[in-house]
């Protein structure tokens, strides 16, 4: 009877045995522990190790070399470069595009871990009762499993360099990502500065209006002039009030907006500092041409080449998919009455295997995926030379934006000091009685509206400056 139990008890024992070894062969395995050795072949960017390190702080120079700040002290105006530089630290824009950097750089390590083998290990206590027994008996089983797909064909390492491609990708969009807001910054303020100074020549445009239209008044009193000439001077002040307030909204909305730029709330806009149109002067040198070499470094255009390497790995990737993967699975399996026995040799089974896998039909989805990269191939190749077109449009674009403007601007302070020389020969006459104040105050508004025309030209033309500065991808 003894006999029998003990037959019974390794039957059961061999049978629980079987039960883990197929339970863990069937469980889907995760890499809880690998060697990563992704540095040792690729650079890692600076601000991510100290990322890690959290004790330390993230260091932001390549972020100011992104947007060349010493172009923008070409403008010798501090309020702009204190902006810029609370638009590099606060916006949440830029905040998102170096998260975006972080993301694609670790799903690079995933990827990469897929190269790795992978081990598993746990530990499975168990109580036995035999039919007829009072007593349990402990049972304790320590299983590991490894697995570990030889790349003979490289395929998992191509699959890696093409995560890669969109992390470095997402480094260049962050580049981008710098020099738009540091433009849309600059842009917003030199706005700012031209609506300050248009402002103040309307409210003087004003002041002027409502003279005239009190003189017609009196004038209209005294039967000097008729009605119709008191309404039209009428007509021409509420004109000139409703364009001030016009003026004064849309420099109210770019002041919310450079608030956004920069990271503070649009309450604070009222308290934003900036420098007089008259004080501005821009110092640097522009160019009239620009070499090729500068726009083929332009972000977009090394993304979009990056893109087309990317597209080639993954073609290449499709067709190793026709090829056989060979896999190996290592097994040890501990197993013990007593917890103290668990790691002994004598209740330990191990297993080392190896398999080759083809999967001989799928219903043609290799093929159709192989014809889906390829066409995704020939598209982003396409989007290349587009870019490589708008790229140089851009630039051209720009360049002659420039040219025109800085003519323009150059007939436009002509027409204003002959406005200016004129309204001094008239100032003249009025003091020697031979026109009227209201033909002065009418000279004057002539004035006052070219000087309105050459901020608006001077301004046209920073902005300018600051679209082929962005054109260029910030290498001026």
């Amino acid at each position: 009877m003894q006999a029998l139990i003990l037959n019974e008890v390794k039957r059961l024992k061999k049978e629980i045995t079987i039960t883990l070894i197929a339970g863990i062969l069937l469980t889907n395995t995760t890499p809880i522990y690998a060697v990563d050795d992704i540095t040792k072949s690729t650079a890692t960017p600076k601000q991510f190790k100290s990322m890690v390190k959290k004790d330390k702080k993230v260091n932001n120079d390549y972020k100011f070399a992104y947007v060349n700040l010493e172009w923008w002290e070409n403008f010798n105006d501090k309020n702009l470069n204190e902006y810029i530089i609370k638009a590099i630290e606060n916006n949440y824009d830029l905040k998102m595009a170096t998260i975006a950097v972080e993301e694609y750089y670790q799903q690079t390590r995933a990827q990469f871990a897929n190269e790795l083998p992978t081990i598993t290990a746990g530990f499975s206590p168990n109580l036995l009762k035999m039919p007829g027994a009072t007593n349990t008996t402990g049972a304790y089983a320590v299983p590991a499993i490894a697995q570990y797909e030889i790349d003979l064909f490289l395929k998992n390492r191509d699959k890696t360099k093409s995560v890669k491609k969109l992390w470095e990708g997402s480094k260049l969009d962050e580049r981008s990502a710098y020099i738009s807001v540091v433009s849309a910054v600059g842009t917003t303020y030199l706005n700012i500065v031209m609506f300050d100074k248009i402002i103040e020549l309307q409210e003087e445009i004003v002041k002027d209006r409502k003279e005239i239209y009190d003189l017609m008044l009196l004038s209209h009193g005294e039967g000097l002039v008729s009605t119709a000439d008191t309404v039209r001077a009428n007509k021409a002040y509420v004109n000139g009030k409703s364009d001030l307030i016009e003026l004064q909204k849309q420099r109210e909305q770019m002041l919310h907006q450079l608030c956004v730029l920069i990271g503070d709330s649009p309450e604070n806009a009222n308290s934003l500092t900036r420098t007089s149109l008259d004080e501005l002067d821009f110092k640097g040198n522009i160019p009239s041409q620009i070499a090729s070499e500068v726009i083929i470094q332009r972000p977009d255009y090394l993304k979009a080449e990056k893109m087309v390497e990317k597209a080639g790995i993954d073609v290449r990737v499709a067709k190793k998919e026709f090829l056989p993967s060979l896999n190996i699975t290592g097994l040890a399996l501990f197993n013990a009455n007593d917890i103290g026995s668990v790691f002994s040799t004598k209740g330990m089974l191990a297993l080392l295997g190896g398999s080759i896998m083809y999967p001989f039909f799928t219903g043609g989805s290799r093929f159709a995926n192989l014809k889906i990269r390829k066409a995704e191939y020939e598209r982003i190749l396409q989007n290349y030379y587009k870019t490589n077109l708008t790229a140089i449009q851009e630039v051209n674009d720009s360049l002659v934006s420039i040219k025109m403007d800085t003519e323009k601007m150059a007939e436009t302070e002509k027409q204003a000091k002959l406005e200016k020389a004129d309204f001094g020969y008239n100032t003249h006459k009025y003091n020697q009685g031979t026109i009227s104040k209201l033909d002065l105050i009418q000279y004057r508004e002539n004035l006052l509206s070219i000087d309105k025309l050459v901020a608006q030209n001077k301004v046209n033309c920073y902005v300018d400056y600051i679209g082929l500065y962005k054109a260029v991808g910030s290498k001026l």
